[in-house]
């Protein structure tokens, strides 16, 4: 697909340590990108006794709900907890726990929380007891899904997400990128909290202009929270916060193909 992405511009706002790959893909493709990180992942600590309870039995289930959750876990504790089940929210967290070692047991096709909690494997979890490995903040639906189902679940939450400090030569070159009428400019956010972040951290009328931008976005639901936030440019929805699924919903858009928009 070389080229396939000439005259698009990319706003890419993941965290910087994990925007690289990605944008890689793009300016192969022939596209033009500015980083402009919304959020920095920080370690946590969660103390000796909270690191030997989980340490120290062996769980039915351990899911991971991101790869900065396995990444976490397994800097934060020295290796990752023993369990006789693990699952892997989304393709990547899989990956990553194999670069890990870990064998995964679970990784459904919708690479998010409904999709895992879809399988069967994870429907009759009465008296079972689940590690839940997580970042602070974000959707409890996996946990109180599971509790609902009667399982024993506790939740290691292994970093935190705080708001990034933005680049003035990037805000710049948004700028610049928005007033160049001869190349599509596009947005690309992994989910609800990424978008917020990046309208809140903007200058009010930056943000008020980029709401006409294109945007890429993982599924209906970040889909919705956009339009919510006022956003009025196209939306252009991927399959998942993948690389992989956002860079084809893009590249289908850029050859006139019919993506998947609201």
């Amino acid at each position: 697909m070389t080229g396939s992405l000439d005259g698009c511009t990319v706003v890419v706002t993941r965290p910087a340590a994990q925007a690289g790959p990605f944008i890689e893909r793009l300016r192969t493709a022939g596209a033009r990108c500015i980083a402009l990180p919304t959020l920095v992942i920080e370690p946590l600590d969660p103390g000796p006794s909270a690191v030997s309870a989980v340490t120290t039995r062996t769980w039915d289930w351990a899911v991971y709900t991101s790869v900065n959750a396995v990444d976490g876990a397994a800097a934060m504790l020295g290796r990752l907890p023993p369990a006789r089940g693990v699952a892997a929210v989304g393709r990547a967290t899989a990956r990553a726990l194999e670069r890990h070692g870990q064998r995964v047991d679970l990784r459904p096709e919708a690479a998010n929380s409904e999709g895992l909690l879809a399988t069967a494997e994870l429907q009759a979890v009465g008296g079972r007891s689940v590690l839940l490995v997580k970042g602070t903040g974000g959707r409890d639906l996996l946990q109180e899904t599971l509790a609902g189902r009667g399982a024993e679940v506790r939740a290691l939450e292994v970093y935190r997400r705080t708001a990034a400090v933005l680049d003035d030569a990037a805000l710049a070159a948004v700028e610049a990128a928005l007033a160049d009428a001869s190349r599509q400019l596009v947005v690309a956010v992994t989910s609800a909290e990424v978008l917020g972040n990046l309208l809140n951290l903007l200058p009010s009328p930056l943000a008020a202009r980029l709401r006409d931008a294109s945007l890429l976005v993982p599924g209906d639901r970040v889909a919705a929270a956009a339009r919510a936030a006022g956003w009025r440019g196209r939306i252009l929805q991927a399959e998942t916060a993948e690389d992989a699924a956002m860079f084809t919903a893009l590249a289908r858009h850029a050859a006139g193909a019919a993506p998947r928009a609201c």
